[in-house]
C-alpha cells in the first residue's frame, strides 16, 4: 500500500518543463529586481552628483554677482541675480530628464532654506544700498559658507546611497553564488542523473544486452524519454532475428544497382575512348551482352530515311547469320523496325512462324530483344539481343538497357559531329589558302604571264628596248611572286606560344627590319589580361600584312608598332612613308592588302580603318579590340587553318 502510494506521488511529480520553467522565472525575478533597484540608486545617485554641480555654479555665480555689483551696470547686475534664483528654484523642484535633484533629507533642507533666507537678504540690501567692495565680498563669502554646507549634506545623503548600493551588490553575489550552488544540485537531481541513467542503459545495448529495460518512475520528459527507450529496445530485440536476412536481400540489391551503374560506367568510358564507330559499336555490342547475359548480340545502323538497316557489329552471331543479315530492310524482319513503331519489344521465334528472314530460327534462338536507339526522336538505328531460352524482361532490366542504348546514340551523335568539324576546319583551312593565293600569288603569276606576253610581242617586233624593259619587269615580278611565297609560308607557320603577345611582335618586328632594313621599334604601354591564342593569331597576321604593305608601297625609312594592354588591347603600325588617300582606293581593292586585313577583321567580329595622307604624310593602322577578346573569352570562328575558333573582337584600325 505504502509502496502504491509512493509510485502514485512518484507519477504526478511536476514536470521537467515545468521545473525548468519555475527555476527560470524565479531567477529572472530575482535578476529584474536587482536590476530594477541598481538602476534607480544609480538614477539617484546621478541626480544627486548633478545637484552638487548646480550648487557649485551658485557658488560661481554669487562671485560673479559680486563683481557685477561693483564694475557692472544694474541691467547685467539683475540678469545675473535672475539667473542665480533660476538656479535655486531649479534645486527646490529637480530636473528627472536630466537626471537633477537633491537627496533631501533634514540637513539639506534646514541648508536650503538658510541659502534662499540669505540669498533673499542680500538681494534686498543690494537693491536699497549698493555695499562697498569689501562689505560685498565678505557678505558673498558668508553666502558661500552657506553653500558648502549644503554641498556637504548632498555629499553625505550620496554617500549613504552608495554603500547601500555596495551591499545590495554584496547581496547579490552571494544570492549568485547560492543560486549557482542549488541550480547545480537541482541540475544533477532533473537532469543528469537521469541522463546517466539512459546512457548506462544504452551501454548496455550496445553490449548486446538488448533485453534491458528500465524503470518509469515520474511522468515528465525524462519519463517519457524512458517509455521511448524500452520500446527502443523492445523493437531492436524483435528485429535482432530477421536482420540479417534483410541485411542480405539489401546487400544483393545493391550489387545489382552497383553492377548496373557499372554497366553505365563502362558504356561511358567505352564512348568517351573510342575514335571511331566500329570500334565504339563493337565495344557496346560486348559489355551489353555481358550486361544482358545474352548469346549474342548487334547493332544495327539505320539511314534517315528508316528504309534499311545495316549491321555495325556483332558478337556472338554465327557468321552466315552476319553474312546473310549484313543489311535488313525496315519491315522484312522482327528486328528492323520502322521509325513510327520502333520501341523495346520481347520477340519469341516460334517454331511455327513463317518468316520472311528465318535466320534466327535456324541458329537455334528463341528469343530476340529489340531496343531502339534515338537521339532527339531520330531513329538511328537499334541494338538486338540474342538468347536460346524464353526470357520475360524486367522492368529495371528494361530501363538499364534503354539507358545504355540512350548513352550509344549521343556517343554516335559526338562522333558525327566531331567529324563534321574536322570537315568544316579542314574547309576552312582550304578557303584560307584559296584566299591567300589568289590575294597574293595569283596576282603576281598575272602580272608575270602580261610581262610574258609583252616580252614575246617586243622579241617578235625586234624591240630590244621593250624587250630589256619587260624582262627586268620579270625579274621584279619574280622577286616580288618569291618574297610573297616566303611570307604567305611565315602567316601559315604563325603560332604564338606565350600568354603575352609581346615577343611574337617582336620576332616580327625583328624579321621585318632584317628583310627590309627599315627601324622597326615595339612600344608596350599599360599591363590587362593575355588575350586568347586565336586572336593573337588574326592580330599578328593583321600587323604582318601592315608591315608588309609598307615594304612594298610605303618607301618608308621607320615603322613604330605601339600596343596599349588597358583599358583594353590598341594595336597601332605608324610609318613615315609616302601615304595614299584611303578615299580613292575601291572598297574591294586589293592594291594595299586592305581586304586581306578587312577579312581577318570580320572574321573576329571587327572592323578595320586606315588613316593616311599622300605627299609623305605616311600611315596610321590601329587595331582595337574589346574585353571579349581576351584569354577567358568564348571562342569565334577564325582564319586559323586548324584548332577551336577565335573568341569574338571587334578591331578599329586608325591613323
Amino acid at each position: 500500500m505504502a509502496r502504491a502510494a509512493y509510485t502514485a506521488v512518484m507519477l504526478h511529480r511536476p514536470t521537467l518543463s515545468t521545473k525548468l520553467l519555475a527555476m527560470g522565472t524565479a531567477f529572472l525575478l530575482v535578476a529584474l529586481a536587482s536590476i530594477g533597484f541598481t538602476l534607480w540608486v544609480t538614477w539617484k545617485l546621478e541626480g544627486g552628483a548633478a545637484a552638487v554641480n548646480e550648487a557649485g555654479r551658485l557658488r560661481m555665480n554669487m562671485l560673479r554677482m559680486v563683481l557685477a555689483q561693483q564694475h557692472e551696470s544694474p541691467q547685467d547686475f539683475e540678469q545675473l541675480a535672475q539667473r542665480f534664483e533660476g538656479s535655486l528654484e531649479l534645486l527646490r523642484t529637480g530636473d528627472p530628464s536630466r537626471p537633477l535633484f537633491v537627496p533631501w533629507g533634514d540637513a539639506t533642507r534646514a541648508h536650503y532654506t538658510g541659502i534662499v533666507q540669505r540669498w533673499r537678504t542680500i538681494r534686498a540690501d543690494w537693491r536699497a544700498q549698493p555695499p562697498s567692495g569689501e562689505q560685498a565680498m565678505a557678505r558673498g563669502d558668508a553666502f558661500v559658507t552657506e553653500l558648502d554646507g549644503f554641498v556637504e549634506a548632498i555629499e553625505v545623503q550620496i554617500a549613504r546611497w552608495t554603500a547601500g548600493l555596495h551591499l545590495f551588490q554584496l547581496l547579490m553575489v552571494a544570492l549568485v553564488i547560492a543560486a549557482a550552488v542549488a541550480f547545480m544540485a537541482l541540475s544533477y537531481l532533473v537532469v543528469l542523473n537521469p541522463v546517466m541513467r539512459l546512457q548506462q542503459a544504452l551501454a548496455r545495448v550496445q553490449r548486446g544486452e538488448l533485453g534491458t529495460r528500465l524503470a518509469v518512475e515520474a511522468d515528465d520528459e525524462f519519463g517519457q524519454l524512458t517509455a521511448g527507450f524500452n520500446r527502443m529496445a523492445h523493437a531492436l530485440q524483435t528485429s535482432h532475428h530477421d536482420l540479417e536476412r534483410k541485411v542480405r536481400d539489401k546487400t544483393a540489391s545493391v550489387e545489382e544497382q552497383n553492377l548496373r551503374l557499372q554497366a553505365l560506367y563502362e558504356v561511358s568510358a567505352l564512348a568517351a575512348e573510342a575514335g571511331s564507330l566500329e570500334a565504339l559499336t563493337q565495344g557496346f555490342v560486348q559489355q551489353v551482352r555481358r550486361v544482358a547475359l545474352a548469346d549474342a548480340a548487334a547493332v544495327r545502323w539505320s539511314d534517315e530515311t528508316n528504309q534499311r538497316y545495316v549491321l555495325l557489329a556483332a558478337d556472338g552471331l554465327p557468321q552466315s547469320m552476319v553474312e546473310d543479315e549484313h543489311c535488313v530492310v525496315a519491315g522484312a524482319c522482327e528486328c528492323g523496325q520502322t521509325a513510327q513503331q520502333a520501341r523495346m519489344r520481347v520477340i519469341p521465334i516460334l517454331p511455327a512462324t513463317d518468316l520472311q528472314m528465318p535466320h534466327c530460327r535456324e541458329a537455334g534462338f528463341q528469343t530476340v530483344i529489340s531496343i531502339p536507339v534515338r537521339q532527339h526522336q531520330r531513329l538511328m538505328g537499334e541494338v538486338s539481343l540474342f538468347f536460346r531460352r524464353p526470357v520475360a524482361l524486367a522492368d529495371d532490366a528494361r530501363e538499364l538497357l534503354a539507358s545504355m542504348a540512350r548513352h550509344l546514340a549521343s556517343s554516335m551523335e559526338g562522333l558525327r559531329a566531331a567529324a563534321l568539324e574536322r570537315e568544316a576546319a579542314v574547309a576552312a583551312e582550304r578557303g584560307l589558302i584559296a584566299r591567300e593565293l589568289h590575294d597574293s600569288i595569283a596576282q603576281s603569276l598575272a602580272f608575270l604571264k602580261i610581262q610574258v606576253q609583252l616580252l614575246q610581242t617586243a622579241v617578235a617586233r625586234g624591240k630590244g628596248a621593250a624587250r630589256d624593259a619587260a624582262i627586268a619587269e620579270l625579274d621584279i615580278g619574280v622577286r616580288e611572286c618569291y618574297a610573297d611565297v616566303r611570307e604567305l609560308l611565315v602567316h601559315f607557320r604563325t603560332r604564338t606560344q606565350d600568354e603575352d603577345i609581346e615577343g611574337a611582335l617582336r620576332a616580327t618586328l625583328s624579321k621585318f627590319g632584317h628583310q627590309t632594313g627599315v627601324a622597326a621599334r615595339l612600344s608596350m604601354s599599360g599591363q590587362g589580361l593575355p588575350l586568347a591564342p586565336d586572336v593573337q593569331i588574326q592580330v599578328l597576321h593583321i600587323v604582318q600584312e601592315a608591315l608588309s604593305n609598307v615594304r612594298k608601297h610605303a618607301g618608308a625609312k621607320s615603322v613604330q608598332v605601339n600596343v596599349q594592354r588597358h583599358p583594353r588591347w590598341r594595336f597601332e603600325v605608324h610609318d613615315d612613308g609616302q601615304g595614299f588617300d584611303p578615299q580613292a582606293v575601291p572598297p574591294d581593292s586589293l592594291h594595299v592588302g586592305l581586304g586581306i586585313m578587312r577579312e581577318r577583321a570580320e572574321a573576329i567580329q571587327a572592323t578595320l580603318s586606315v588613316t593616311s595622307q599622300p605627299g609623305g604624310q605616311g600611315t596610321c593602322v590601329a587595331l582595337d579590340l574589346p574585353a571579349t577578346s581576351v584569354e577567358s573569352a568564348a571562342p569565334p570562328p577564325t582564319f586559323q587553318p586548324s584548332g577551336p575558333p577565335a573568341p569574338l573582337a571587334q578591331v578599329s584600325l586608325t591613323d
